[in-house]
């Protein structure tokens, strides 16, 4: 099959820093390529894959201090492949609502993979206008707040089976990994921490545009005797860090569409103690690769209850749901589904009746 796969320029693919979308296209690529398609990656000049590299800017936009309008090369990229679709047999693109008007235009199958959140009021609008263009969620939970829009299927991520592994050691703390927002509540990462007695360990980058909230709200708590501040993580520093952790702490405060660090978490076998939003209730199955919870104390009741947990059934559950080999084929089996509806389309054209 003949696959395009479209990225954001944001980041290189895969990211040379913080970039999650960017990870989950390197990962379905490569798996893509393994599978033995034919893929074209539009990205970057700085991203490394094993697909055929189309670059649409020559680095990352997030490392390129030249570029005041990224948008403009976006709407570059869009037009460069629609120019370029009959050569392949399904697009795929990771642009949120970006190509929807250009692409219903041309005959090529297409769809769009939704890595945000949707339930913003001005999301309405834009579903109802392109009602018609078929969307893939990431999880059921983020398809809520949008009624309109076509869903094509729901398809959670997936990582690379051998990335992250289990690794010997003796858990002795909590883990916070990702980013530091209000939105991802570190906060209460940290008071649940202190209320079960247990040090916390903090594996998170600061984006500029959280720096205030980190110097005004945050930074005051990471000098509490029981708060170890490690910064932002590499994925070869993952496997040791979840290991050690006796649970990963996602204490969200808001519609979450997926969460990486969970799978990432549960690859390590590490239980996870997650607040029920968003897509937790699809990842977490409570009881079994962690707890689902509903505030602070029940969370610290989680904490208490981890030795129900059996560290290689998590990392099995991994193996079961979240790798990036079953990520392609939920993939596969849509782009198959899309080609052959289009196909089908084509074929029955009603030829006009002369007298």
């Amino acid at each position: 099959m003949r696959i395009a796969q479209v990225s954001p320029l944001t980041e290189a693919v895969p990211p040379k820093l913080y970039g999650g979308t960017e990870r989950v296209i390197s990962w379905l690529t490569e798996e893509l390529v393994t599978l033995g398609h034919d893929v074209t990656l539009f990205a970057s000049g700085d991203s490394l894959t094993s697909a055929k590299l189309e670059p649409m800017w020559p680095k990352a936009l997030r490392l390129d201090g030249s570029v005041r309008d990224p948008y403009a090369l976006h709407m570059m990229m869009i037009e460069h492949v629609r120019r370029r679709a009959e050569e392949f047999d399904i697009l795929h693109f990771h642009l949120d609502y970006y190509p929807f008007s250009v692409m219903m235009r041309q005959n090529v199958p297409f769809v769009t993979t939704l890595h945000g959140r949707l339930d913003l009021p001005e999301h309405q609008p834009v579903f109802e206008t392109f009602s018609s263009v078929p969307v893939v969620s990431i999880s059921n939970a983020q398809r809520r707040p949008v009624h309109k829009a076509n869903w094509a299927a729901t398809i959670h991520h997936g990582l690379p089976q051998s990335l992250l592994v289990p690794q010997p050691a003796k858990p002795s703390y909590l883990a916070f990994l990702g980013r530091i927002s209000p939105e991802k509540r570190v906060d209460r990462a940290i008071r649940i921490a202190q209320r079960s007695g247990l040090p916390l360990k903090v594996a998170a980058k600061v984006d500029r545009a959280d720096a205030d909230y980190y110097k005004n709200e945050i930074e005051p708590l990471m000098s509490m005797p029981h708060v170890d501040f490690i910064g932002e993580i590499t994925d070869a520093q993952k496997p040791d860090f979840l290991s050690g952790a006796l649970a990963l702490l996602v204490p969200i405060d808001w519609p979450e569409p997926f969460g990486l660090v969970m799978i990432e978490a549960m690859a390590c076998g590490t239980p996870v103690i997650a607040y029920n939003r968003g897509s937790v209730q699809e990842i977490i199955e409570d009881g079994q690769t962690g707890f689902v919870v509903e505030d602070e104390t029940s969370a610290v009741g989680a904490v208490n209850n981890l030795r129900q947990i059996s560290r290689e059934n998590v990392r099995r559950r991994f193996e079961e749901r979240f790798t990036s080999t079953r990520m392609a084929q939920d993939y596969l089996t849509l782009y198959r589904s899309m080609i052959a509806e289009k196909k089908a389309a084509t074929a029955f054209r009603p030829q006009l009746i002369r007298a």
